[in-house]
């Protein structure tokens, strides 16, 4: 029976004990036995320079398979160097968590996108590189929490002192309080869902925003595409802005994706698509293992 590892941390892992048991489920129905690991009961590291994992202080065994719903690429990096299968994989981790990477890496592709600035607190200028109002947002927020709507100079000037390190600035050129989530497991769309807010310019579902699904048309689809043909997904979510005119505009690539959305909207048995995922991936990077 295959070994997994459902990597949390503490205050994740309280959250989301509902998802955590239905993934469970759904994984043991595949023959994994997945387990929960709390990130910090967890230590990597180097002993007679060969990578090792402690738990709860004592060396165990790499397991097959490793989840990662916490953000931390280094993690994810380490368990890979051990031949632990990781979902999302390390790269993905690395790039997908920082808005400034993830922007960088989809401007290649030629995808349409808002206009973003990339500053550190260190170089952040006096002026602001854009026309009033703007957003600024940490390069590792989630779930809407650490962007700021700036108004006006005298709002630039306040809320400075509450921006994280790094920092990205973006037009708000855009259809405010409404975004665009599409959810892709590997090469495949599985659903898309419009959130919209009266009240906020953040549709986040979890502050409140309003729920549908969407219909994608040719272009949007071939759009993502592109991304994921890009890359190497596992489960993700793409989001997008959507502009004056009705187009999308990129806006992050979630790595650590739930699934409240879905399960409201559809009857979509979300994980159990991806605990077959992770089975075939796991066949496809062990060709003749039995387990």
């Amino acid at each position: 029976m295959l070994q997994a590892w459902l990597i949390y941390n503490k205050e994740g892992s309280n959250i989301n004990h509902s998802y955590i048991s239905w993934f469970i489920e759904e994984a043991n129905k595949k023959s994994i036995d997945m387990k929960l690991i709390i990130r910090e009961n967890l230590a990597i590291g180097i002993r007679n320079n060969q990578k090792v994992l402690l738990l709860n202080g004592k060396e165990v065994a790499a397991p097959d398979i490793a989840v990662v719903r916490t953000i931390d690429p280094l993690l994810s990096s380490h368990l890979e160097d051990m031949g632990i299968c990781v979902f999302n994989s390390a790269t993905v981790a690395r790039i997908c968590n920082h808005k400034g990477l993830t922007h960088h890496e989809v401007q290649k592709l030629a995808i349409p996108m808002m206009d973003t600035y990339f500053y550190t607190l260190e170089t952040l200028p006096k002026l602001p590189p854009l026309p009033f109002p703007f957003v600024v947002k940490n390069v590792q927020g989630k779930g809407g929490k650490e962007v700021f709507f700036i108004t006006d100079e005298v709002d630039w000037i306040d809320k400075r002192s509450n921006f994280s390190q790094e920092i990205i600035i973006q037009t708000t050129d855009v259809q405010i309080g409404k975004d665009l989530r599409v959810y892709v497991l590997g090469k495949k769309i599985i659903a898309a869902v419009l959130r919209e807010s009266k009240n906020d310019y953040r549709a986040n579902y979890t502050l409140g925003g309003n729920i549908s699904l969407y219909t994608l048309n040719d272009r949007e689809r071939e759009l993502i595409e592109r991304i994921y043909h890009h890359f190497d997904f596992d489960l993700v979510g793409i989001d997008f802005l959507i502009g004056k005119s009705g187009d999308l505009l990129f806006n992050e690539i979630e790595d650590i994706v739930g699934s409240r959305m879905l399960s409201k909207l559809t009857d979509i048995n979300l994980l159990e698509k991806y605990t077959e995922h992770i089975l075939e991936k796991w066949k496809k990077q062990n060709p003749g293992s039995v387990k």
